[in-house]
């Protein structure tokens, strides 16, 4: 017997003779030359060399079955790669996931990604006229050692540090902006995915937010296509019964939130696939995640601390 960690010396007497070694239990024997393996029971055969056939799904996605009823899976989707200004995220999203969706998944993928392929990032030297640019008003500023902190009204009715301009996950010395126009990025994604596989899917696209009153930040979905984004259950009675008189849930924000959790800001993983969300998902791109932003005169806080 050999000593731990020392690898087994194989007798080859019989090989150097012409004659094959028998194999260890549980292994194959060899083929003879020119025969290919038949593949396992149930499992399709591998296209021969040169020809072209299906990406198989990644391992993650490749034995996703159905959540217990009534819950919910949530995979990262690994694969992506850098991307780049130009980028087709919808091509490389449906490459990434390959055929592991089903028709009701929704696919979750990070802003920046989007941002990139759609060549928002700028020079470190311009984050402040970055910032000014995709601001409409200024909601808090305070002073920090490392210089102003605000928290503004973007373009796209956001209320977010630094009008969503960021230096996280990008390359050295540049930022980058928030999508254009993140539901008709959300929407081509999802046209993408369903061309490439033939189902039905939705699409949010998140970003990390703050919060007042609470420390730490959590994603949210700042685009959305396919996706019942809220669900309306004022005038529905409770479990007591009840009738409910402001109670709207966010479902896209809390579906960007969970996604968050497998994707995570450090680990490369700019995407996850949810199954078992099926019934917030619709058979038209919908409002999308602008439907989420609340109207100005309904806004109960539309000032903070403002330092001078």
């Amino acid at each position: 017997m050999s000593e731990p960690g020392v690898p087994l010396e194989v007798d080859d007497a019989g090989a150097r003779a012409g004659q094959s070694a028998s194999p260890p239990p549980g292994q194959a024997s060899p083929l003879p030359p020119g025969q290919a393996a038949s593949p396992p029971p149930g499992q399709a055969a591998s296209p021969p060399l040169g020809q072209a056939g299906p990406p198989p799904p990644p391992p993650v996605l490749a034995g996703l079955g159905a959540p217990p009823p009534g819950g919910l899976i949530v995979a990262p989707i690994g694969g992506i790669g850098e991307v780049r200004a130009g980028d087709d995220v919808g091509r490389l999203l449906a490459s990434a996931i390959g055929q592991g969706v089903r028709n009701g998944d929704i696919v979750v993928v990070a802003s920046k990604v989007v941002a990139k392929a759609e060549g928002r990032t700028r020079p470190i030297e311009e984050r402040e006229a970055a910032i000014d640019g995709e601001t409409v008003r200024l909601v808090a500023r305070r002073r920090t050692p490392d210089g102003n902190l605000r928290i503004v009204e973007n373009r796209l009715g956001l209320v977010m540090a630094a009008a969503g301009v960021d230096t996280s996950n990008v390359p050295p010395g540049s930022v980058v902006l928030l999508p254009v126009d993140p539901d008709a990025s959300a929407a081509a994604i999802r046209r993408a995915i369903g061309a490439a596989w033939g189902v039905s899917v939705g699409v949010i696209v998140a970003d990390t937010f703050g919060r007042p009153w609470r420390e730490g930040s959590t994603d949210q979905a700042i685009g959305a296509a396919g996706v019942r984004v809220a669900v309306d259950l004022r005038g529905t009675p409770d479990a007591d019964g009840r009738v409910l008189r402001g109670t709207v849930i966010a479902v896209a924000d809390e579906l960007a939130a969970a996604s968050e959790l497998v994707r995570g800001k450090a680990a490369g993983i700019a995407a996850a696939l949810i199954r078992g969300a099926e019934r917030w998902v619709v058979p038209t791109d919908g409002p999308g995640a602008r439907a989420l932003v609340r109207p100005g005169e309904q806004d109960l806080f539309p000032c903070g601390r403002i330092d001078p």
